[in-house]
């Protein structure tokens, strides 16, 4: 993530950043869990980063990716980040990390998700800040808050 567009200074932002942290931090448990043999503690951890990353993908989306897409610049942009929440999704939805072949496939998609929100904090977050006007961004925050009731970004 940049440190120099101003974005992070934006309550909604980086509450969308502060996200992307936590869903970090649980991958990078899930993954010290794998490499330790761990397997029912890296379950634990998908579990826990699956719950997290699905509440963050649904205020991403109804908020900040729905105020944006109309913009013919950003939705082929969005639409491609929408299909890798999908994506994602399907795969920790039925995810057995029991099963060698599923392990393989969560540490690809968990690089992938480091490329995933690269996109978002370095692309789609700080053109946000020139994208939207007021009543954009008070939807995308009333979006955030239905996902999140009785939070403030």
């Amino acid at each position: 993530m940049c440190w120099y567009c101003g974005c992070r200074e934006i309550p909604l932002i980086r509450a969308f950043i502060a996200e992307h942290e936590a869903v970090s931090a649980h991958a990078g448990e899930l993954l010290r869990a794998l490499d330790a043999g761990d397997v029912v503690r890296a379950q634990q951890r998908l579990e826990l980063m699956a719950a997290e990353l699905r509440s963050h993908w649904d205020g991403e989306e109804r908020g900040l990716f729905a105020v944006m897409s109309p913009d013919p610049e950003y939705r082929d942009y969005i639409a491609a980040l929408v299909a890798e929440h999908r994506e994602l999704d399907r795969l920790l939805a039925t995810a057995d990390l029991a099963d060698a072949d599923t392990r393989g496939a969560v540490r690809a998609a968990l690089a992938e998700l480091v490329l995933h929100i690269a996109k978002e904090e370095d692309g789609l977050f700080p053109a946000s800040l020139t994208a939207l006007d007021a009543d954009q961004w008070n939807a995308a925050i009333a979006a955030w808050q239905a996902v999140h009731p009785g939070a403030e970004p």
